[in-house]
């Protein structure tokens, strides 16, 4: 699909404000943000602000985008630079280590991520994921667009990846640990698979539960109706068919309600 501006390539864009299943503590509250690795860091008033601002902007389980195939990207220019630059931002604000187009509303086959603080962003546009290693990892995963919810999630060690950069080059990548899981965990989402169909149903529903327990427990906490944001952590992964458990995990994509602490 040819690039054209960003207004019409992006569906509605998500509610904000009290609308949002992610918005912050009240001010007498320390915040607090779950990194990948499990690590749990205080954040300053700032980092906090920037991180929420980005998190309103994520859409959540629920939207429709989540579950839509992302399409190839054609034209290679201004306009998906100033994507993949906007992307970047709001995956460090948001505290994250990847992101997909379509968790900002925007079907484009494009990804970013940066599995090391030391390494440089890098975006692929159009992935495809070449090979993968018969070993694999199982580990803990969470999503920018899941709130609450972490689950353990069996991927290959290793891949190949072939992409292009945003200028249109040829990329090949090589990665494995967590540098893999992260690019396996977007190349989901540009597929509309997310981690939930990568468990078992009754994994599912308790991760599920889980969510909804933190969402009122966050809204108690804070003795208001604005729940406590999470972050995205991916942290270490055989391939598994997409809805490989019992049913339709669709069916259990109820998102809770920011503004009543209930469920749609």
């Amino acid at each position: 699909m040819a690039n054209q501006d960003l207004d019409e390539r992006t569906l509605n864009p998500p509610p904000s404000g009290d609308g949002d299943i992610e918005t912050a503590h009240e001010e007498d509250t320390t915040p607090v943000a779950e990194l990948e690795g499990g690590r749990v860091e205080e954040l300053d008033p700032e980092t906090r602000a920037r991180r929420d601002a980005a998190l309103r902007q994520v859409r959540k389980l629920g939207d429709p985008v989540l579950r839509a195939s992302a399409l190839g990207v054609e034209r290679f220019d201004d306009v998906l630079q100033s994507e993949i630059e906007r992307m970047g931002e709001l995956m460090e604000d948001a505290l994250g280590i990847g992101l997909a187009a379509t968790q900002i509303g925007i079907l484009h086959r494009v990804l970013v991520y940066r599995a090391d603080p030391e390494d440089p962003l890098t975006a692929l546009v159009n992935p495809v994921l070449e090979w993968s290693s018969e070993e694999t990892e199982t580990a803990s995963e969470g999503c920018l667009s899941i709130p609450f919810v972490h689950v353990e999630v069996e991927r290959p060690a290793e891949v190949r990846v072939r992409a292009r950069d945003g200028r249109g080059e040829e990329l090949e990548v090589q990665a494995s640990g967590l540098a893999a899981r992260v690019i396996q965990h977007e190349i989901d989402h540009l597929d509309g698979v997310l981690i939930l169909d990568r468990i078992s149903r009754v994994q599912r529903k308790e991760a599920m539960r889980a969510m909804r327990e933190a969402q009122e427990a966050a809204i108690a906490g804070n003795g208001s109706d604005r729940p406590v944001p999470d972050s995205e952590a991916h942290s270490g992964a055989s391939e598994e068919s997409p809805g490989q458990g019992e049913g339709d995990s669709h069916a259990d994509e109820a998102v809770p309600d920011a503004s009543s602490g209930g469920w749609e």
